[in-house]
């Protein structure tokens, strides 16, 4: 099974499995390893996860046990059992994946145990690129740190937590341009408050369950069972019309924002309904029918789903059948202008999308029906053209490498807005002059006006 590089992209039945609950859990103090108990003293902590990325992989599927010593010489135990991650799914976007109260007490030392890993990557030695699997060799199952900012967990404090990155590209040995199977996991790992950018919640996906429109708020489940509480505020954004008397229990929504500090609730500052009829699928567009003009239909490669009890699964290509009816927005931007830029004649390639409808519409993964398409922020890897950053215009241009290169070809031009960030060493807009590698994380788009693509950033890292 391959990738066409003319016309419909073809992918393997990769399985991509979803990020797994890291829970936080345990209590005791008298044994090294501590264990429930209800009588123990605790407090708020949170897990949040992200990658840096390593191009050709699409995924870096592994059980992860992760465990956590006071300055008494106690362990946790932060995740329950040995949940499967996929590494490769968080591309620049940080994701609140659990929160649980722990024993108060300050955590300065962390080991994380890494098993049964598999990588998925893309191969193009061959003349129509195929995705490939191959198990992971772990040189070193356990890699412990100890952490410069310790985990103060304290009773009726504010959140704390343990922010994870991943760093693919340093983790994963290639050889003469081939990846090996060799693993040295590497990660960089801090403690982090609830109000620092390293604990924000870039987007979490997410199953409404009740609403309370006195409280302003709504209890909603992860992709894993765990329910939380998010509170709306008048300075809440809602994406495409949408607001607070718009949802019921058969929403699924994607929520940016914070942990709160006085009750680890979840305080939103952007909400967008991705589906109002108890269906939900993500990932990125590999083929768009026709390639100008209104789509009838688009190739999904379904990175995230809910439920799982469809006709869909993680890793397949879905095709996406369209009407015209359906509602198009785009995760923060709002008003009309919004519809403009992203509608049914604004698909693309390699643009990170999320579709909803009724499940009964999924039961076929080669025709399904939906009623909203939403664009995402994504992750994508590049090399900076020489010479095109224009600080005048805010502008630069990049060739977008690895799975997503194979679907954007073409010279993107980046446009950096005034609020976007940049991370890993660079500070502004002149310090990419100097960069090779990036990685922009923002919203890919068609320009209405003559069709190019372009790409409008929210974060840019240096990759180098």
């Amino acid at each position: 099974m391959f990738i066409s590089k003319s016309g419909r992209h073809n992918l393997p039945s990769l399985v991509a499995l979803t990020v797994a609950t890291l829970l936080a859990a345990g209590c005791g103090s008298s044994t090294t390893s501590i264990n429930s108990n209800s009588q123990t003293v605790t407090g708020s902590a949170f897990v949040v996860g992200t990658d840096a990325p390593m191009a050709s992989v699409v995924s870096f599927s592994v059980q992860v046990g992760i465990a956590a010593t006071d300055e008494n010489g106690n362990t946790v135990q932060l995740v329950s059992g040995s949940p499967t991650v996929d590494f490769a799914r968080f591309n620049g976007l940080q994701t609140l994946i659990d929160m649980n109260d722990v024993p108060v007490g300050t955590y300065a030392k962390v080991a994380i145990t890494l098993s049964n890993g598999t990588i998925g990557y893309l191969d193009t030695s061959t003349a129509e690129p195929t995705i490939k699997t191959m198990p992971a060799n772990l040189t070193n199952a356990t890699v412990s740190y100890t952490l410069a900012n310790p985990m103060v967990v304290a009773q009726a404090g504010a959140p704390v937590g343990l922010h994870m990155d991943f760093n693919l590209r340093k983790s994963i040995v290639v050889s003469n341009g081939q990846i090996t199977g060799d693993v040295i996991p590497t990660f960089a790992v801090n403690g982090v408050n609830n109000n620092d950018k390293g604990a924000y919640i870039d987007e979490f996906d997410a199953a409404v369950v009740s609403t309370d429109a006195g409280k302003q708020t709504l209890t909603v489940q992860g992709p894993h069972g765990r329910q939380f509480t998010v509170n709306v505020t008048g300075q809440t954004e809602w994406d495409g019309g949408a607001m607070f008397s718009d949802l019921t229990s058969s929403s699924i929504v994607q929520i940016s924002g914070s942990l709160d500090r006085a009750d680890a609730t979840i305080d939103a500052d952007e909400i967008a309904i991705l589906s109002d009829s108890g269906f939900y699928a993500a990932g990125q567009v590999t083929y768009v029918n026709p390639s100008s003009g209104p789509a009838t239909s688009f190739d999904l490669y379904v990175r995230g789903l809910l439920p799982t009890t469809t006709g869909l699964t993680l890793g397949q290509i879905a095709t996406i059948d369209l009407s015209g009816s359906e509602k198009y927005s785009i995760y923060w931007m709002h008003g009309p202008f919004a519809q403009f830029l992203f509608n049914q004649s604004g698909l693309l390639p390699g643009q990170h999308i999320a579709v909803g409808g009724p499940a009964s519409g999924a039961t076929d993964p080669t025709k399904v029906t939906v009623k909203r398409v939403v664009l995402r922020h994504w992750g994508f890897n590049g090399t900076v053209v020489p010479g095109s950053v224009n600080t005048g215009n805010n502008t630069f241009q990049m060739t977008v490498n690895g799975f997503a290169g194979l679907l954007i070809p073409q010279t993107v031009t980046v446009y950096i807005p005034d609020n976007c960030e940049y991370r890993d060493g660079l500070t502004q807009l002149s310090d990419v002059s100097s960069a090779t590698n990036v990685r922009v994380v923002g919203l890919l788009l068609k320009n209405p006006t003559n069709g190019n693509t372009v790409l409008v950033g929210h974060y840019v890292d240096d990759l180098n």
